[in-house]
């Protein structure tokens, strides 16, 4: 009965993140994008009002955040058989993760909405000038550098140490130490959200490119060799587009 249990727990967290996939996959066609993010169609998100853009960004979270959840909850089930931890500890630990996320596309969703407002973005949440791309790259890609981003990393690539910090088995527990460990991750991760605003929020290639990474920074053998190999492309990147900007290189 335990094993059934964890088995269908399971098969439920990635039949979630699957659905969020397929749920941006369709409203990519409301916002009249393909695959890329080029635009094909007519936009029918352009005017999106705070609601509609939270749940876009909390399907986002959910698709991209949750997956790089796996190896924390794989360490929590090793801990349910050494150190007493509970299935009610291992939901509380992805709902607190979650909680952080929540809020995170809240606050996402706000500034897209003001940046649009702005003229910053067009009504697919692409930058409209190529200087603020440029700008969002050489920043997220200078933070891969940083002292912060490699203590937000060292929590939540190795957790172990994180969840033993008082340690609480309970469901309550859980939910603290996801919500710790969820304040981790967006310390590490929010730049890769921040790019959306570079190619577009639609665009299902940044959405797989920056899922991808971040599932491979959080693997234990191999996680703390990609910040900066990492933060050097988007470091590039952000100069080719700059220099396109001054009418050289490849984007000019």
């Amino acid at each position: 009965m335990v094993q059934v249990t964890r088995s269908l727990l399971w098969l439920a967290f990635f039949a979630a993140i699957l659905a969020a996939w397929f749920a941006l996959y369709r409203m990519t066609g409301m916002a009249g994008v393909d695959l890329v993010g080029r635009p094909s169609g007519m936009n029918m998100m352009g005017g999106a009002d705070f609601a509609t853009l939270f749940w876009m960004w909390t399907l986002m979270m959910a698709a991209m955040m949750l997956p790089t959840l796996v190896p924390a909850l794989q360490v929590y089930e090793d801990l349910m058989r050494s150190a007493g931890g509970t299935r009610g500890g291992w939901l509380g630990l992805m709902a607190g993760y979650f909680m952080v996320w929540l809020v995170f596309a809240a606050g996402i969703a706000a500034a897209q909405l003001w940046l649009r407002e702005a003229g910053v973005l067009d009504g697919r949440g692409m930058a409209v000038s190529g200087w603020v791309a440029a700008a969002l790259l050489l920043v997220t890609g200078a933070y891969q550098f940083t002292a912060i981003k490699r203590g937000c990393h060292a929590r939540c690539h190795s957790p172990l140490g994180l969840l033993l910090t008082d340690w609480d088995p309970s469901t309550m527990g859980g939910l603290r130490h996801g919500i710790r460990l969820g304040a981790f991750c967006c310390g590490c991760c929010w730049g890769f959200m921040a790019l959306g605003f570079v190619g577009g929020t639609m665009s299902l290639l940044w959405m797989g490119l920056a899922t991808v990474f971040m599932v491979l920074e959080k693997l234990p053998e191999l996680g703390h060799r990609l910040m900066r190999p990492g933060g050097a492309v988007l470091i590039a990147a952000g100069l080719l587009v700059a220099a396109g900007q001054l009418g050289i290189g490849p984007f000019a």
